[in-house]
């Protein structure tokens, strides 16, 4: 399996500006940007995902890609385990042809969607690995799952190869998107990196026969403890500068790590009326389109990456 002539996209790691942090680090180096990346496929696993949308997993699953580091550390992380940009962590490097292999075994199952997660600093590789699939005769939804920490270049380089953006929309306060996840900037990047989704895609979500997506936006908003007016602000943002026809899935299933075990607000389970008020803003809004998490899901979606399969 000759796959050598895929690989041009990552040229464009010699001068890294790929995601909102803009290091130019060069990823062919030793000197490595934020993400602590270099040109590899670093990816932690890849598996069949039950726990999404029911229009992303259907009643199969979706083949999920879990790339390691992140252009964001957000302290709470759920997938901390491969998102931290450590030094010296043990390296997951895989070869393409592996990596090829892994999602036709899945695929090859009936699966007819592929999610890539977390690629905001590795959208090169992401590119050679639809680019491989797609030459073997392959043409699965391609699910963009990312943190909305984004580039609006970078979207448009990937406007009619992504299928559905699936980001998360996680803050309108700078303060706490500093706290939490270094990134004071996190409102204004999400906000443009939105309106780039929705200018390639537009509100609607368009579904197959079999009831899982083919084309649109889903945005996640995870509501987290003690930061109720943060959340009513994302949604407001949402319905009145973007569109309250848009998707929005809205998550209760914050559960602190060991991160978080010592913080005062983030070292506990999201309270009902926490989760109420929030509900009730969506309601307000007219945000109908979606889904809303049951309170109870808390502790339900809690990965580990150190099996084979994180979900199971």
């Amino acid at each position: 399996m000759d796959l050598t002539r895929f690989m041009d996209p990552l040229e464009a790691l010699s001068d890294c500006a790929l995601c909102p942090r803009e290091c130019h680090a060069d990823r062919f180096s030793s000197k490595l940007g934020y993400c602590k990346s270099d040109v590899s496929f670093n990816i932690s696993s890849i598996c069949i995902h039950r726990g999404e949308e029911p229009v992303i997993s259907g009643k199969n699953g979706i083949c999920n890609i879990f790339f390691t580091n992140c252009n964001l550390q957000c302290s709470y992380c759920q997938n901390w385990q491969i998102s931290r940009n450590l030094p010296g962590r043990k390296s997951t490097e895989m070869r393409l042809e592996e990596v090829i292999r892994e999602i036709m075994a899945i695929l090859d199952t009936g699966i007819d969607l592929i999610g890539f997660v977390s690629p905001s600093h590795v959208i090169p590789q992401m590119k050679v690995i639809i680019s491989a699939i797609e030459s073997l005769g392959y043409h699965p939804v391609k699910v963009y799952n990312s943190n909305g920490y984004d580039e609006v270049e970078t979207l448009r380089s990937l406007e009619g190869m992504i299928d559905v953006y699936l980001p998360d929309f996680k803050y309108m306060e700078p303060d706490i998107a500093c706290e939490y996840s270094a990134a004071r900037d996190y409102p204004e990047v999400a906000s443009l990196a939105l309106k780039e989704m929705y200018r390639q895609k537009g509100a609607a979500l368009h579904m197959a026969e079999n009831g899982t997506a083919e084309s649109g936006i889903i945005i996640r908003h995870l509501v987290l403890p003690g930061q109720v007016e943060n959340s009513r602000r994302v949604l407001q943002f949402i319905a009145g500068d973007v569109s309250p026809r848009l998707h929005i899935s809205l998550m209760s299933q914050y559960y602190p790590t060991p991160g978080v075990c010592n913080h005062p607000l983030l070292n506990r389970s999201l309270l009902k009326q926490e989760y109420d008020e929030v509900v009730g803003e969506l309601n307000r809004l007219g945000l109908h389109n979606g889904w809303i998490q049951e309170l109870e899901s808390g502790g339900n979606y809690i990965p580990d990456f150190e099996r084979d399969h994180p979900f199971e």
